[in-house]
C-alpha cells in the first residue's frame, strides 16, 4: 500500500503543538542560527522572519513499559525532506522482531537537547508500508531549524536536524545538489562532505539514488543486497535498506532536509513511461508491475511529499522567500516516450514525442511565468543542453546521447521559445544523470551565429549546471578521447570534466548564482579527500555564464549539527 498525504495524516496523531510564531532561525548573509542552538533571533539575516519567542507548550513525555525492542530498531536512521515554510516531512524505519504493527513516538524541538520541544505525536506503522514512518509535520515556523527524533518499543532513534523554508526577503542561500550513487562502484565520500556543511538550506538529489543491478553487474568494489537485479517490491525495499545502512548516506539524511526526484535506476536503466532499456518483459514480467513496485518503494523510503491524488507524480515546486523559486521535474516515468536511436533525426525532432507530457509541460511553463523570486531554479534529471559529436568538415555531427533532451528536441525548443518570447530571465537548470561536471549556456541553436555568440554568450536564454556522480563512473577512456575536443564542437559548453566524481554547491545571493564543483580523489578508497575543483557563475539578468575562480565563503554562525 502506498501512502498518500491524506493517509499519512490519518496514521499520525499530533498530541500537541506550538503556534507558528516561534523563534525563527536566520538563513542568510551572516548565518542560519546566530543563537547557535537552532532557535535564532532573526537579527541581520535578511530572511523576513520575526523573532517573537512564544511560550513553549507543556508536552507529554514518551512512556513505555513493555519488553524492549531490538537494539537495532532504528538501524536505518532518520531523514527529512520537502521543506515548506510551515511544514516538513520526517522519516524513519523500525525493525521489530516480528511483522506486528508498531506505534512510533516522534518529537520536534528548537534545540538538540530537546528542552524546547514544540510538537510531539505518534504514528502507527506496519508491514504494509515496510515499517517505514513518514509524516508531514505542519504548523511550523518559517526559516527555522528543528531537531527531531523517534521512540518505539523502549528504543530511541538518532537525532536529526531539519529546516523549514524561509519567507520574506532573503539575501543568501547555500544548497548542494547531487546524483548517481552506484554502491557497487565505491564509497559515498561526497555524501559525508555534504553532510558536514552546516550552512546548507537543503540538498537536492536529482536521481539514481539506487541502482537496479546485482553484485558485479555494475561495479565490483562493494557487494549489494539483494545480490541479483531487483525486480519485485521486496527486492526494491531490500535495496533501499541496504543503501540506508551506509553511514555516509545516513549522515547526509540526518543533517539536512533533501528534495529528491527519481531518475531511471530507481526503476531500471533508461526507463520511460511504458518500458526501459534494462527490462525484458519475456523474462522479467510486466513493466507496469515493476514500475509500480519501484514507485511504491521509493515513496516508502524517501522523505518526499506524496501527492494526494496521484502517487506517481513527483514534479512539484518550492519557494525560498523572495530569492529562489524551485521546480522539480520528472523527465522519466511520468510521460516520457521511448528514446529514439542516436542517428534517428526524424524521431529526435518529431513534435509529437513527449519528454515531460503535456500536463507537466504546461505546469512548468505556468510555474516559470508565475515565479516572482529573483531566481528560478529547475531541478531535473537529464542534460538539457545540446551535445553533438564530431562530423566531417562543414557538417554538424550527430547528437551524443538521445536519452537526454537532445532526443526530444521539440520539447526543448518549445521551452526555450517560451523563455524567449515571455522574457523569462534568471533561469538556472540543475541536472544529474551523466556522471560528469558541466557548465552550459542554453541557447535555441548554439551553432547559429545569428542567434548565439560563443565568444560572449550573447543569445543564451538560461544556464545549466550538471553535477558529477556521487560514486558512479564517468566516461572513462572514452572521456579522455572526446574531452579535449568537446568544447570546440559545442561552443555553449563553458566547463566540462568527464572523469571525476563528487557534487555541486550552489551559493545564491541577489546578484548571482555560483556553482562550485567538489571532486573526490578516489571513490574506491575507504579514506580519501574531497576538494574544490572549479566554479562558474551567472549574474542576475545576464542569462549566461561568467568565470568564477575561487569558492565562496561559508555562512557564519551556521546552526549546530545534529549530535
Amino acid at each position: 500500500m502506498l501512502l498518500t498525504r491524506r493517509e499519512i495524516l490519518r496514521r499520525t496523531v499530533i498530541l500537541a503543538l506550538v503556534p507558528v510564531a516561534t523563534q525563527a532561525a536566520a538563513c542568510a548573509d551572516d548565518g542560519a542560527d546566530p543563537g547557535g542552538d537552532g532557535s535564532g533571533d532573526g537579527s541581520g539575516d535578511g530572511s523576513g522572519e520575526g523573532s517573537g519567542e512564544t511560550e513553549l507548550p507543556d508536552l507529554p513525555e514518551y512512556t513505555y513499559d513493555g519488553p524492549l525492542g531490538p537494539e537495532d530498531l532504528f538501524e536505518f536512521g532518520v531523514a527529512s525532506g520537502d521543506p515548506l515554510p510551515d511544514a516538513v516531512i520526517l522519516w524513519t524505519h523500525v525493525s521489530p522482531a516480528d511483522a506486528a504493527p508498531v506505534e512510533v513516538w516522534w518529537e520536534m524541538s528548537l534545540d538538540a537537547a530537546f528542552t524546547k520541544r514544540v510538537q510531539v505525536g505518534t504514528f502507527q506503522t506496519d508491514a504494509d508500508v515496510d515499517h517505514t514512518v513518514k509524516l508531514d509535520v505542519t504548523e511550523l515556523a518559517p526559516g527555522t531549524v528543528y531537531y527531531y527524533r523517534f521512540m518505539a518499543l523502549g528504543r530511541t532513534s538518532p537525532v536529526g536536524r531539519t529546516r523549514t523554508a524561509p519567507t520574506g526577503s532573503v539575501d543568501r542561500l547555500r544548497i548542494a545538489f547531487c546524483s548517481c550513487a552506484s554502491y557497487g562502484h565505491g564509497y559515498y565520500h561526497a555524501y559525508r562532505d555534504i553532510a558536514a556543511r552546516n550552512d546548507l538550506q537543503a540538498v537536492l538529489h536529482l536521481g539514481d539514488y539506487i541502482y537496479e543491478y546485482g553484485t558485479n553487474q555494475y561495479g565490483s568494489v562493494r557487494e549489494l543486497d539483494p545480490p541479483h537485479e531487483i525486480l519485485s517490491l521486496d527486492d526494491y525495499r531490500r535495496r533501499y535498506r541496504h543503501h540506508r545502512r551506509d553511514a555516509d548516506l545516513a549522515e547526509l539524511h540526518r543533517q539536512h532536509p533533501i528534495i529528491a526526484v527519481w531518475d531511471d535506476h530507481e526503476s531500471a536503466d533508461n526507463s520511460y513511461d511504458s518500458g526501459a532499456e534494462n527490462h525484458q518483459p519475456d523474462s522479467e514480467g510486466a513493466w507496469a508491475d515493476r514500475k509500480a513496485a519501484a514507485i511504491q518503494a521509493y515513496n516508502e523510503w524517501m522523505p518526499i511529499r506524496s501527492d494526494i491524488d496521484d502517487e506517481g507524480r513527483i514534479f512539484r515546486s518550492f519557494e525560498f522567500g523572495d530569492l529562489v523559486d524551485l521546480v522539480m521535474l520528472d523527465t522519466r516515468l511520468w510521460a516520457r516516450d521511448e528514446p529514439p536511436a542516436r542517428l534517428d533525426v526524424a524521431g529526435q525532432t518529431d513534435p509529437s514525442r513527449e519528454l515531460l507530457g503535456a500536463d507537466q509541460e504546461s505546469w512548468l511553463v505556468s510555474e516559470l511565468r508565475g515565479a516572482t523570486a529573483r531566481w528560478r531554479l529547475v531541478g531535473q534529471q537529464v542534460m538539457m543542453a545540446h551535445w553533438r559529436g564530431a562530423a566531417a568538415p562543414g557538417q554538424q555531427g550527430p547528437i551524443f546521447n538521445p536519452d537526454q533532451w537532445d532526443g526530444y528536441a521539440a520539447t526543448r525548443a518549445r521551452l526555450f521559445e517560451t523563455l524567449r518570447t515571455n522574457a523569462i530571465d534568471n533561469v538556472v537548470v540543475l541536472t544529474g544523470d551523466i556522471h560528469s561536471s558541466w557548465a552550459n549556456n542554453l541557447a535555441l541553436d548554439p551553432w547559429d551565429a545569428e542567434s548565439y555568440d560563443p565568444a560572449t554568450g550573447e543569445g543564451s536564454l538560461a544556464v545549466e549546471f550538471v553535477c558529477p556522480g556521487i560514486s558512479s563512473p564517468g566516461l572513462g577512456e572514452l572521456g579522455e578521447v572526446i574531452g579535449p575536443g568537446l568544447r570546440s564542437l559545442n561552443p555553449h559548453v563553458q566547463y566540462v570534466d568527464l572523469q571525476r566524481r563528487g557534487y555541486v554547491l550552489l551559493d545564491i545571493d541577489r546578484d548571482r548564482v555560483q556553482a562550485e564543483w567538489y571532486h573526490v580523489d578516489d571513490v574506491e578508497a575507504v579514506d580519501t579527500t574531497v576538494a574544490f575543483a572549479a566554479a562558474s557563475r551567472v549574474d542576475y539578468g545576464a542569462n549566461r555564464l561568467s568565470a568564477a575562480d575561487s569558492p565562496t565563503s561559508p555562512l557564519t554562525d551556521a546552526p549546530d549539527p545534529a549530535p
